[in-house]
């Protein structure tokens, strides 16, 4: 699992590279945490290289969602797969998280 976050007009971008399954969650959980200092800006998770995610995934956005919202930011779900919006869908992360 690579990891990238980068900044960019103004909002934070974290782009996902390969399998976020539980062994990776845990140090994809230590490198998304650098997004709960977001301080209002909007987050973009870019999932367009992510080909797998676990509930152990799938939490680790609901954290990033929750420390968003308490600063007051939105997160965005950018480049996701047929099979990744498959399991947003069936879990209701959807509806949780605006995907583009």
């Amino acid at each position: 699992m690579k990891i990238n976050i980068t900044e960019q007009e103004g909002k934070l971008i974290a782009t996902l590279e390969g399998k976020l399954d539980t062994a990776a969650s845990v140090q994809a959980s230590g490198q998304l945490a650098a997004l709960h200092q977001c301080e209002g800006r909007n987050i973009e998770i870019d999932c367009s290289r992510l080909t797998y995610i676990s509930s152990s995934g799938l939490r680790l956005f609901l954290n990033v969602r929750k420390h968003a919202a308490a600063l007051g930011s939105q997160v965005a779900l950018v480049g996701v797969s047929g099979d990744i919006l498959d399991v947003l869908q069936t879990t209701g992360f959807s509806n949780l998280f605006e995907i583009k």
